[in-house]
This record gives C-alpha cells, sequence and structure tokens, in this order.
C-alpha cells in the first residue's frame, strides 16, 4: 500500500482520490481553498458516466441530476440549425446524458472517501524529491512526505511545473458566464443558441431547474456595471425562448463569470512517481463539454494501470501515454470551437456557425459518439500497462 498525495480538490482530484483508494492505497488530497462553492452546473457525458461506473459511482451521479437526450442548435431567432432526433442521440452514445450541480457531484465523489481524506486550506509551494519518494513544501510551512503525488490543480498546476518548467497561461480572449435558474424548460431545446461572437446554452437539471451559460469576445479582467446578470438580460433581450425567461429566473448573486484561460498541454505528464490528471495536464476549453468528463476518464484510467503494475512510476508512464492520444484530440476541437465561435469581425463567426447546418446529421452523430458514447472511453488492458 502507496502512500498518495492528490494535489487538488476539484473533479479531478476526488475522482482520482476515490480511485486510487479503491485500490487500498492511503490517499490524501490537498486542497488550498475552504469554500469551493456550490458553482454552476455540469454536463456528464456517457462517456465519463462510464468511468463513473467503474468506479462504483455512476448511479449515483444518474440520480443527483436530469438526464438529457436533446442537442439542438438554433440561431437567435429561433431558427434551427440542428435538430437531431433524440432517440438517435441516446442510441449513439448508448444512454442520455446528466446534468446537475457542480457541488453534487463533488459530493459523490467525495462520499467515497474516507472521512478526513480531504485537508482544506493549505497549499502546495512546491515538491522535492526524497531517497523514498516525494516531499511537498505547504503553505503553512510544514511538509509532508509521500511516496507519490498526482497533481490536480488545474491550469496553474504548481506540479505541472515541478514536472515542466514555466508554462504560459493566456487569456484565451472570451470570457463565460454561467448559472442555474428556477424554472423549466422544454427538454427538446436543451442545447445551445447562437448568435454573432456569442452563444448561449440551456439544458434541464431536472427538479425545475435549468443550467447554463453564455459566453463571448470581451477584455480581460472586464465586469458590468450595471450587474453582470443585467448585462445578459439586456443583451439576449431579443434572443428566442427560453433564453430571457431562463435569465429572469436566476438569482444576480448566482451568477458566476470567468475570463477563460488557455494552455496547451503539458509537455510532460509523469515522471517517477508524480503525475498529472485533469486541467493540469491538459486544459481544455468548455465547448465540447469535455473538461471535467476527460477528468473522470483520468481518473478511472489511471487507477486502473495502478492496479495493472504495482509499480506506481511505470504505472504513471503508462497512463501518460495511453491518454494523451484521446486527450490531444478532444482539446484542439474545443480550441477550434471556440475560436470559430468568436471569430473577429462577429460577421465571420455568424457564418461559420451557421456553416454547420450543411454537414450532415449521421457525420455529426457519429463524431460526438467518438468524443463522448460510452463506447468512446476504454480501460486499460495488461499490455497497455506493460507497453510503457
Amino acid at each position: 500500500m502507496a502512500e498518495i498525495a492528490v494535489v487538488g480538490a476539484g473533479i479531478a482530484g476526488l475522482a482520482t482520490a476515490a480511485a486510487l483508494a479503491r485500490r487500498g492505497h492511503a490517499v490524501t488530497v490537498i486542497e488550498e481553498r475552504t469554500d469551493t462553492g456550490s458553482g454552476a452546473g455540469i454536463s456528464v457525458w456517457p462517456n465519463a458516466l462510464a468511468a463513473l461506473d467503474h468506479l462504483g459511482l455512476g448511479d449515483q451521479v444518474r440520480a443527483a441530476g436530469g438526464r438529457i437526450t436533446a442537442g439542438a442548435i438554433r440561431w437567435k431567432d429561433g431558427r434551427w440549425l440542428r435538430r437531431p432526433a433524440g432517440e438517435r442521440i441516446v442510441t449513439a452514445l448508448g444512454e442520455p446524458l446528466v446534468v446537475l450541480q457542480r457541488a453534487a457531484l463533488r459530493d459523490v465523489l467525495a462520499g467515497a472517501l474516507s472521512p478526513g481524506t480531504v485537508i482544506e486550506g493549505v497549499g502546495v509551494r512546491e515538491l522535492s524529491s526524497t531517497a523514498a519518494g516525494m516531499r511537498l513544501h505547504l503553505t503553512d510551512s510544514s511538509t509532508r512526505d509521500v511516496d507519490a503525488v498526482v497533481g490536480a490543480d488545474g491550469t496553474g498546476s504548481v506540479v505541472a511545473r515541478h514536472l515542466n518548467g514555466p508554462l504560459l497561461h493566456r487569456y484565451a480572449g472570451y470570457t463565460a458566464w454561467r448559472g442555474v435558474a428556477s424554472i423549466s424548460i422544454d427538454p427538446d431545446l436543451a442545447g445551445e443558441t447562437m448568435g454573432a461572437g456569442a452563444e448561449v446554452g440551456h439544458v434541464p437539471m431536472g427538479g425545475e431547474r435549468t443550467y447554463w451559460f453564455a459566453t463571448e469576445r470581451a477584455a480581460e479582467g472586464a465586469s458590468a456595471p450595471q450587474g453582470e446578470l443585467g448585462y445578459l438580460q439586456e443583451k439576449f433581450a431579443s434572443w428566442a425562448a427560453p433564453i430571457p425567461a431562463m435569465l429572469a429566473a436566476t438569482d444576480p448573486t448566482e451568477v458566476l463569470r470567468n475570463d477563460l484561460y488557455d494552455r496547451g498541454p503539458a509537455r510532460r505528464w509523469a515522471m517517477g512517481p508524480v503525475v498529472l490528471v485533469g486541467d493540469a495536464a491538459h486544459p481544455m476549453r468548455p465547448h465540447l463539454g469535455q473538461g471535467g468528463c476527460q477528468a473522470l476518464e483520468d481518473a478511472a484510467v489511471l487507477g486502473a494501470f495502478v492496479e495493472l503494475s504495482p509499480d506506481l512510476p511505470r504505472a504513471f508512464a503508462a497512463f501518460e501515454s495511453f491518454r494523451r492520444r484521446r486527450v490531444r484530440a478532444i482539446a484542439a476541437e474545443s480550441r477550434l470551437i471556440g475560436r470559430v465561435v468568436n471569430l473577429r469581425p462577429a460577421a465571420l463567426s455568424a457564418l461559420a456557425s451557421r456553416a454547420t447546418v450543411v454537414l450532415p446529421e449521421t457525420l455529426v452523430t457519429r463524431h460526438l459518439a467518438s468524443i463522448a458514447a460510452r463506447s468512446a472511453f476504454r480501460l486499460p488492458a495488461r499490455d497497455d500497462a506493460q507497453s510503457a
């Protein structure tokens, strides 16, 4: 049994801790923040549900959210750009996707850990090697010696910098708002509404709630003088239903605004007894809804490699080799979609967004399944563990 420190108590960190604890390892999760907030919503696609099933947590997540079968795209005046049949999507993906509050997902993941596993209010300043493993130098001036470290500490990861040196952390050029409205919407409208240089997503969460997000090109660090919700209500006042009513049913104090930052994937995900997962390894823009989903895949796959190989450095190296190709393609596509939605001048963005209607539905569905279907998630075989 190894003593493993997981740095970061987000989705990637908690899921990875659960995966490693299931294999009998002593896991500690270190999180600098003490108030992670309830967050907005998150879409858990069937590929991630398959990963959660492997961790024994899939049914709890399904029970905590709303199940979505649609994936429509409309123009801001309500005209359909793409309206796939719900049964076709479910058939292609293997099951509906689940939308739930991020806090609810964190609760499910944290519930799989023993009490006291997560230590909050202390961060990691740096890492150093010891004869037996790794030493964490913490922000409270203490140190902690462990056999191995998992970096799940996001795009600004201390652990990623330990492995790679300085990493360029850049503003993507646009910002995102997220919120949860106390209103139900027609399930057939689940999806996105597009405009020139802007988009709004809206999906039912169950229980008379709707998760929504919006993106727009904006100056870094900007804010709305009239309040973020007020700004959105003005901007999207003429957009098709359910957007105006959805915003009107949102608590202004619960609206989150976050500038989107990007960073290329870490050159090195693993070295010796240190490995990266989630955004620490492969930051991902939100346009395919796969950031958290790929973190959940990481957790299940890393746990499987650790089970296949008792040598942690070997397991970590095999994990990197196995996961890098799939994640690289998804991150690149997410980045491309973000650039198209936010093209300047906005007229180019409008043309590019509306051009998606010419793509055959079968082609789009097949491509989506390659990313997000249950069958897209793959666990390693013993040969994968031995090939590193």
